[in-house]
């Protein structure tokens, strides 16, 4: 499945994307055997796996000619997948973005990178979707974009292997970890960080895409995908990358991030940076970087297109 929050003229629903880039409404029996019209993706995360199968097989077998509630791409709005999450923890797991970031700083790799998958915790209430403005952060002069994949958890589990992983995804989407690279390095520099560099927005979008839609690209690695990853400013590639070169993979990383810990339905988890994927790569540090007006697009095979305009610098 392919779900999408949308907002049309009258309602805000969520939706299945069927085919040929129409929006149908998300009608599915619930488990009293009642139909339900879903508002929030949550709602369906949390009915748990058994449900989702059911909800597969439904639209497997919908003739989109019989779903009242359709809507073409040109009359929908469209949302975060995600309202609100639990939690949204971002790893470091491309080895290409993590070489370069340490050679634009004239270090190696830090050997304890090839030995766990490491990560930080982000605002889970700075929320952006397809469109939105993204506001300049107040004292910034060097915002950037960060092309990335992510997943959301549907099941709940602590101390995950790598190998069991899949079964608790519920989904994958794009992520755009916006940096504001001035603040961020003024507070690394004390030894903490990211943090005000990066908690003023996160943008997610445009579908959440269920497995099922990706299990021909599957790499054999758990949670990884043989998709191009590709970022525009104003139209022009500068980003280009592939998921299914994660280092470690998102088996490794919920595996991690469930020791001693239990992870809930909604959490996100996302990727970190591919190779190539911000012009602090690109540019070794020094700029220039997004201004005013310009618009970033990070496009992932099978899961859409992510593109958001930059907003005018605060006073």
């Amino acid at each position: 499945m392919r779900i999408a929050v949308i907002e049309t003229s009258d309602h805000l629903f969520m939706l299945s994307v069927i085919k040929n880039n129409h929006f149908y409404q998300f009608l599915i029996p619930s488990h009293k055997g009642k139909t339900r019209i879903y508002k929030s993706l949550l709602q369906i995360i949390k009915e748990g796996p058994k449900h989702w199968e059911v909800m597969r097989n439904v639209v497997k077998v919908q003739n989109p000619e019989d779903i009242r509630q359709r809507w073409g791409a040109d009359e929908v709005q469209l949302h975060s997948p995600l309202a609100t999450f639990t939690s949204l923890r971002d790893f470091y797991a491309f080895e290409q973005h993590v070489k370069t970031a340490n050679e634009n700083r004239g270090r190696d790799v830090p050997p304890q990178w090839y030995e766990i998958p490491v990560f930080y915790f982000s605002n889970h209430s700075a929320i952006y979707g397809p469109d939105d403005i993204i506001p300049y952060p107040r004292r910034s002069q060097a915002l950037d974009y960060e092309l990335e994949v992510a997943c959301v958890i549907g099941k709940a589990g602590q101390d995950i292997s790598a190998e069991q992983a899949e079964e608790h995804i519920f989904g994958y989407m794009i992520f755009n970890d916006w940096s504001a690279r001035d603040i961020q390095r003024q507070e690394m520099a004390v030894g903490l960080g990211p943090a005000k560099g990066k908690d003023f927005a996160s943008s997610f979008g445009p579908y959440l895409v269920t497995p099922d839609e990706l299990a021909d690209r599957h790499t054999g690695r758990p949670g990884v995908y043989d998709l191009e990853m590709v970022a525009r400013v104003n139209g022009v590639e500068r980003s280009r990358g592939n998921c299914k070169d994660l280092h470690w993979s998102f088996g490794d990383m919920i595996a991690r991030a469930s020791e001693g810990v239990m992870l809930q339905p909604g959490d996100v988890i996302g990727s970190g940076t591919v190779g190539t994927g911000c012009l602090l790569e690109l540019t070794k540090g020094q700029g220039p970087y997004l201004q005013p007006g310009d618009v970033v697009e990070l496009e992932i095979e099978r899961l859409g297109v992510l593109r958001n305009l930059i907003g005018e610098r605060n006073s």
